[in-house]
Order: structure tokens, then sequence, then C-alpha cells
């Protein structure tokens, strides 16, 4: 089975934590995308909520299905964020950000009561690292900044961690966030303390958020061939 259906059935199981009267936090990319638009559907069918998006595209994507969307900054509560991942390893941690939208996919999560993350089992890993991980930086001096990061994976046990600019489609011009950042994507083949990673990324000035969530996710979701695997904390 492709890894499309495997996605539908983890959006589909997702279905089961939202009831009418909830704020649901909007994920952003492709799983979280089929997510919206089956939850676009309930909503037609009379389901109320008020969804928060985390990016421009989730914004346009949901309104497409009719979801009602509030600001973050107009909403007190988040009941639950349905959000996609790059990867997943058995202790619940993530990297996300490969569509570009991770730090206000954070805000939203760490501002949510429970996030619930949707995968197919491509994304499921032994030890995060395979998919590069994102950090987002301010532009200013951003040269100075990767190499920071390169010593900051280096004194994380990452040997050979490879820092590169994401470029637009077109390879030319520095793809910029919604908040007006640069993504350094950082080739680190396997990370062995994603938590002392976390902290060191941190530190670094000019770094504003990266893209390892540890300690937000409490469901994971993986989309199977003929259903989904639900896993909670």
């Amino acid at each position: 089975m492709s890894a499309a259906e495997q996605k539908t059935h983890a959006a589909a199981a997702a279905l089961e934590y939202v009831s009418s009267g909830m704020t649901v936090g909007l994920g952003s990319g492709s799983t979280a995308e089929v997510f919206i638009r089956q939850l676009g559907e309930l909503v037609r069918g009379g389901l109320e909520i008020v969804g928060v998006p985390t990016s421009e595209q989730t914004a346009r994507v949901a309104e497409e299905s009719g979801i009602t969307l509030r600001q973050i900054d107009h909403v007190d509560r988040i009941h639950v964020t349905v959000d996609g991942a790059d990867e997943v390893d058995g202790r619940f941690q993530l990297v996300k950000g490969g569509g570009g939208c991770l730090l206000r996919e954070k805000i939203i999560a760490h501002a949510s009561d429970l996030m619930v993350v949707v995968i197919d089992e491509t994304k499921l890993k032994g030890q995060l690292g395979e998919f590069p991980l994102p950090v987002e930086v301010d532009p200013f001096a951003f040269t100075i900044t990767a190499k920071k990061i390169f010593d900051a994976l280096r004194a994380s046990g990452i040997a050979h961690g490879d820092v590169k600019l994401r470029r637009r489609g077109d390879g030319l011009e520095p793809f910029v966030t919604d908040g007006g950042h640069y993504i350094l994507d950082c080739a680190c083949t396997s990370i062995p303390d994603a938590a002392a990673l976390s902290d060191r990324l941190l530190h670094i000035p000019g770094v504003v958020e990266h893209g390892l969530f540890i300690g937000l996710a409490r469901v994971i979701i993986v989309g199977e061939d003929h259903g989904a695997r639900v896993m909670e904390l």
C-alpha cells in the first residue's frame, strides 16, 4: 500500500481526538493536510470546532475545507494539535521542519493540552537523524550561526554533520519561513542524544528554534496498510 493511503488511515484515526467545542491546532505538511481535509468533512456535517493554523499554507487548506480559523493570539486554549513529523523515535521524540514551519508548529504544540502526531510507517525510526535536522535562524550573520551549529553537532557526538542553507525551489534564493527567517538543514545521519543537542542549539545566538520536538507528543498514530496503530504515552 502507498504512503498516501497510510497517511489517510492515520489522519482518520486522529479524528477520534476531536469533538465539538474544541479549539484544534492544525499542523503543516502532507499528512496534516490530509487530516485537515477530513476534518473539514466533519465540519460540513455539523462538527463545531475552531482551528489554529501553524502556517499560511495550512490556513489556505483549512479555509478551502470550510474550517473556521483564529490566530493563536485570539484563543485562550488549544485542546489538541494534530501534526505530522519527518521522523519519530521510540521515545516519542520528533524531527520536524521539512516544510519550513517548525517555529510556529512548536509554539502551537507547546500551547496545546495534547499533541497528536500522524505519520506513515516510513517516518518511524530507531534513532533520529536520518532526515536532515532543520534549524531556523535569523538571516543576520547566518554564516557565523552556521559555524556555531556545526560546532554544536560535533560536541553532541555527530562526527560528520553537514550544515547547508535551504534554498527555494529555483535553487538561487534562500528559503524564507513565514516568520522571515532562514533554515539551515543539518545532515546528521544519527543523533545519539537529542536532548543534549537541543540544549546546545538553543544557546547559540541567532538560532530562533530547531526541529527537535522533545516532550511534546503524547500520541503517535502510525498509518498502516489496513488501518492505523495508535501509541500513547
